[in-house]
């Protein structure tokens, strides 16, 4: 049995130990709150940084975005105005060019009352005609072939078929009632013709 008199033996190493552990897991809560306070303090500081960085992005689009409607809608006007003064001014070079013929066939007439010879007014009639053709020619019309061609129908629209020409006139183009014309490659009139059946 035990002694009363003996005192009860008191491990200071686990007690110590004991309190050593709290102390540094006291410790250690503090360092980790301490670090969630600085994360979320910087954390927020980067959202607000990249919150303005978005706002600046936004606004500056918004300004590009205006512009160029501005610029659309400017360019839009310009156009109308241009396509409206071509319509109201498009024939004005062509006119233009067409006003010496007219001057010609003014003086033509006037000749024509003081004399009476036909073959005067034929050859005025004839230079007035070459002149006139020159001019249209300038402008980029020419006269759509027709003699001994074959048909065409992207040239041609026959009027006309003649048959019994032979195996030779066969699809081709035998006689132009009206002349066609291009304007720069563009058929603008096509030649009536009639076509050997």
């Amino acid at each position: 049995m035990k002694e009363k008199n003996e005192i009860p033996v008191v491990d200071e190493s686990k007690e110590l130990q004991q309190d050593e552990s709290e102390i540094i897991n006291d410790v250690n809560d503090e360092n980790v709150t301490d670090t969630s306070d600085n994360d979320d303090t910087d954390d927020c500081e980067k959202a607000n940084e990249e919150f303005l960085e978005l706002e600046n992005k936004i606004a500056e689009l918004q300004d590009k975005y205006i512009r160029t409607v501005a610029e659309f809608d400017n360019y839009r006007k310009r156009t109308l105005k241009v396509q409206s003064e071509l319509i109201l001014n498009g024939g004005e070079k062509v006119i233009t060019a067409l006003l010496p013929v007219l001057d010609d066939m003014d003086r033509a007439l006037k000749n024509g009352e003081t004399t009476d010879d036909p073959q005067v007014l034929r050859d005025g009639m004839n230079l007035i005609c070459q002149k006139m053709r020159k001019i249209l020619e300038s402008q980029g019309l020419h006269e759509i072939e027709t003699d001994n061609e074959d048909f065409n129908t992207e040239l041609h629209e026959a009027v006309a078929l003649v048959p019994g020409m032979g195996d030779e006139k066969k699809g081709k183009v035998i006689d132009c009632v009206t002349k066609g014309y291009k304007l720069n490659d563009k058929v603008i009139r096509y030649a009536k013709v009639a076509v050997g059946q």
